[in-house]
């Protein structure tokens, strides 16, 4: 999920949001984008940095798909569009777990095993080096978080 700020200046009315809105949902589909939030005409009453909108962007490059999106909100909406925060979601799929490894710059092995209860178990192999840069605690929790299951970390 990408978010930008679409109006940081707060010039744009209400009809100006609504017809770059409008752009945007076109552009964004014809690049394989989908627009999230698509009302942002009720938003002109709120404060300029409250004017964002969110798009749901697959890759793995967070700063080339927030240039992307960028651009495509600078076109739609005529202004300097201002990046927001970027968050990845997850379905709880072994490439969401290479994904949150590849966030701490990690290349690990997945294996996904069903546990006798019925959840699955993932055991994750790293290498030792890497677990000298990033603590085990902090991969461990994010993995749990993204995979919603158990995950045990084994080294090599």
């Amino acid at each position: 999920m990408v978010r930008i700020s679409v109006d940081p200046s707060g010039e744009l009315t209400r009809e100006e949001l609504a017809a770059g809105i409008a752009r945007l949902r076109e552009s964004a589909g014809a690049a394989g984008f989908e627009l999230v939030e698509d009302n942002l005409a009720h938003l002109a009453e709120l404060p300029p940095a409250r004017r964002e909108v969110e798009l749901l962007m697959t890759g793995d490059d967070a700063g080339g798909l927030q240039s992307t999106a960028l651009a495509l909100c600078r076109d739609a909406f005529g202004t300097e569009p201002v990046p927001g925060v970027v968050t990845f979601i997850s379905r709880g799929t072994d490439d969401d777990a290479l994904g949150v490894l590849a966030g701490f710059g990690l290349t690990g092995q997945i294996e996904r095993i069903p546990g006798d209860d019925g959840w699955d178990v993932v055991h994750v192999t790293l290498r030792r080096e890497d677990l000298q840069r990033v603590p085990e605690s902090r991969i461990h929790t994010a993995l749990e978080a993204s995979l919603n299951c158990e995950v045990h970390i084994h080294t090599t």
